[in-house]
């Protein structure tokens, strides 16, 4: 198993940092969420449709790229690193796996970015502990969701109601937005008051229970780009920041403070790769599959099971949402008066760091799977 990125990877990661780059800088983020209108539709559209990443894990039979979790997965982190107000992970990872299975025809919308869909569940719900909000009958939809991620800007809301997965349209709901920690992504509350639904044929339960297990172990690697963008614009800024004639970062302890941050990226880098490479074994074939799959079928990753891939999940999104935290954390203080200014665009990295902590399940929660998966022993009371 290699956990090393791909020439493709690198490729896609080009383009999308490149564009992120020219129309998703830190001054650009800021005056966004000051506004109305905080997601980028136009900036959306061009990643959607242009370079092609909404449709990374759609088969090609559906009109996707066919791509994998790993590709995925470098998207998410450049989407991290720039804190961009995209619904990527709500609408091309959570959304799209929860109708993976089903080979639905909306996956084709989805994947030619002519349509984002959210799936409706509150953004802190568990994988482990779903759980249904809304109940269904004789087709129509009724049910109240809070804190559902991605609702305000979808065409189409997936809600899981009687057992399955239902398409309604998002003009049949009411998607109220509700304040929210992290100004990037927004949240809101979902009513339906007998909504007409379609049923989504194939899909259930299980489907979205692995959509959701899917989308926490990809947002380790948001994550991780939140985590790689505050340690190196912390660098750079000590670097320069001058006390006593002298760099700020020439002082031995923040240069200690440093070197346990770089350490934990780093760690954190390899639980977000894992889980990213596992997945991709349950979310289809990698882009240029052909040498990869030859190289994992040497690895052994053939024969691992559903078990590894939550093991690796459960320890990616526990790391990586404490690491993402604490450097976003420590970012904050070691640029002193700035970094507390609204001017300055790291209090957004520790917003979005600490909402995606409790995104998807809390690392408490994931390090209880973990103790339940690997058999180790619980504390004794």
């Amino acid at each position: 198993m290699t956990l090393l990125y791909t020439e493709i990877e690198e490729d896609l990661r080009a383009s999308v940092r490149d564009l992120l780059a020219d129309r998703c800088g830190p001054g650009v983020v800021l005056r966004r969420v000051e506004s109305a209108t905080p997601y980028d539709a136009e900036l959306w559209k061009t990643l959607a449709q242009e370079i092609g990443v909404a449709g990374l894990l759609v088969p090609e039979e559906h009109g996707g790229a066919g791509a994998s979790a790993r590709e995925t997965a470098v998207v998410l982190e450049e989407l991290g690193r720039a804190v961009a107000p995209l619904p990527f992970l709500t609408s091309s990872v959570l959304a799209v796996s929860a109708l993976l299975g089903s080979g639905d025809g909306l996956l084709g919308a989805l994947a030619a970015g002519e349509a984002t869909a959210a799936l409706v569940v509150p953004f802190a719900v568990s994988p482990y502990r779903f759980a249904e909000t809304a109940t269904v009958r004789d087709g129509v939809l009724s049910g109240q969701v809070r804190a559902v991620a991605g609702a305000d800007v979808a065409d189409v809301l997936l809600v899981p109601a009687g057992g399955g997965l239902y398409a309604v349209d998002a003009a049949d709901a009411t998607v109220e937005v509700v304040p929210s920690l992290d100004l990037t992504r927004p949240i809101a509350t979902v009513t339906l008051s007998s909504a007409p639904g379609r049923r989504i044929e194939g899909a259930d339960g299980g489907d979205v229970r692995r959509a959701l297990l899917t989308g926490a172990g990809l947002l380790a690697s948001e994550q991780l780009g939140v985590a790689e963008w505050c340690l190196n614009t912390t660098l750079a800024y000590i670097k320069e920041r001058h006390q006593f004639a002298r760099p700020v970062g020439s002082f031995q302890a923040i240069k200690h403070r440093m070197a346990d941050l770089w350490l934990d990226v780093v760690r954190a880098r390899a639980a977000a790769r894992n889980a990213a490479h596992l997945l991709a074994g349950a979310t289809g074939p990698a882009v240029g599959g052909d040498e990869r799959d030859g190289q994992d079928e040497r690895d052994g990753r053939d024969g691992q099971d559903g078990r590894d891939t939550e093991l690796a999940v459960a320890v990616a999104k526990s790391w990586c949402s404490e690491v993402a935290l604490r450097v976003a954390e420590e970012s904050v203080q070691l640029h002193g008066g700035i970094g507390m200014t609204w001017e300055h665009p790291v209090h957004l990295y520790l917003k979005r760091a600490k909402a995606g902590e409790i995104a998807l399940g809390t690392p408490g929660v994931h390090r209880d799977a973990v103790a339940v998966l690997a058999d180790l022993p619980g504390p004794v009371a």
